[in-house]
């Protein structure tokens, strides 16, 4: 085997590179550009960066429609940076939890000539990283020579089909883990290929495998969860779901890590301070720059298949976990309702998911 980081292992040291606040490089035919997450950077990298040239701001179409910028790219913006423009300016962009005291940030200069491509794998790079989808851009004129002459790292756009490739989980360890819910349990753990998070699998009894499992696919929540947050639902459906199945002798829970409906814990709180400032749930995400729900739930369907599963009956009022285990090839025989964990703290929280997301009742 080579030592020479394969496809996989570049892209995961180009996330690992945003959140440290260094640059990537990236190419796509005859183009190139320095990339940097505005989240990470600091005031002595903006001023390395400026050296090159002129630097083009990306944001989302969603975040640009809280900065009323002009869209000219349809899921983002290109915008130009002035030069007299400092890190405070770019930070004001990004981040929008202090939108309502400097809501004038303008006037901003939308870009509408050339590619986007590059702006977008960009931005894709930084959502994968779990950072706010704002990155500053600066074009080169040789991509390779620059990113060897700094160390820095190459993402070229042979690369770029794997940024949204479902990642290849492998079968870690799995042992009896006896639980409240249930003596006769066991925890499966699944590792991505790709160096992201880990997911887990609780599997209580012993499910047959050519019989509809019981199962809650139920996304890590660190407030409600482990904190017992009454902002949300998550940790009564969880405590829920574990009773049911342990009460019914067998069942199978995936506990998969997209915290915050997947944008990270980081920005769920982000999200949090926007809902005091009265937004909803969605309405956070979208001035984040974030869409609704970015969640992968193929993440699900991978791991029931690697246990041995092809039928579920899925406790859940998401419309989008039927469909999507649907269409990965499981098939849901019944829906199971769980409603639990209602509280004056989260009434609206669950309307607006309701109302805008569809949730079942």
């Amino acid at each position: 085997m080579s030592l020479t980081p394969s496809r996989t292992e570049t892209l995961a040291r180009a996330r690992s590179d945003l959140r440290l606040g260094l640059p990537v490089v990236l190419t796509h035919g005859g183009s190139a550009m320095l990339a940097a997450a505005v989240e990470e950077l600091s005031n002595e990298r903006l001023q390395s960066l400026r050296r090159f040239g002129p630097m083009e701001l990306a944001l989302t179409a969603r975040r640009a429609e809280t900065l009323k910028a002009r869209v000219y790219d349809g899921d983002l913006v290109r915008l130009s940076v002035p030069k007299e423009a400092d890190l405070r300016w770019l930070c004001a962009l990004a981040n929008p939890t202090d939108d309502l005291n400097t809501p004038l940030k303008g006037p901003l200069h939308a870009l509408r000539d050339g590619s986007a491509d590059l702006h977008r794998t960009a931005l894709v790079l930084a959502k994968s990283a779990q950072l706010l989808p704002a990155m500053l851009l600066v074009a080169l004129p040789d991509g390779s020579s620059f990113a060897a002459q700094h160390h820095l790292t190459l993402v070229s756009d042979d690369l770029w089909p794997d940024l949204t490739r479902l990642a290849p989980l492998s079968s870690v360890v799995s042992a009896r883990l006896p639980i409240q819910a249930s003596n006769a349990g066991r925890l499966h753990i699944f590792r991505p290929d790709d160096g992201g998070a880990e997911h887990y699998a609780v599997e209580i009894g012993r499910p047959d495998r050519a019989e509809p499992v019981l199962t809650r696919l139920h996304s890590a929540c660190f407030t409600g969860d482990v904190l017992g947050s009454l902002k949300c639902d998550c940790g009564p459906q969880l405590h829920a779901a574990l009773a049911q199945m342990g009460s019914e002798g067998s069942g199978l829970l995936l506990y998969l890590n997209q915290e915050g409906r997947g944008i990270g814990l980081a920005n769920k709180l982000r999200a949090y301070a926007l809902q005091d400032q009265g937004f909803d749930t969605v309405e956070a995400n979208h001035r984040l720059g974030f869409e609704d729900d970015e969640r992968d739930f193929r993440i699900g369907a991978m791991i029931l298949q690697k246990l041995g599963f092809s039928a579920v009956r899925l406790l859940t009022n998401n419309p989008r976990k039927l469909a999507m285990l649907a269409d990965c090839g499981i098939t849901v025989t019944e829906r199971v309702p769980l409603h639990v964990g209602h509280t004056a703290q989260n009434r609206a929280y669950l309307a607006t998911k309701a109302a805008k997301s569809g949730h079942l009742p």
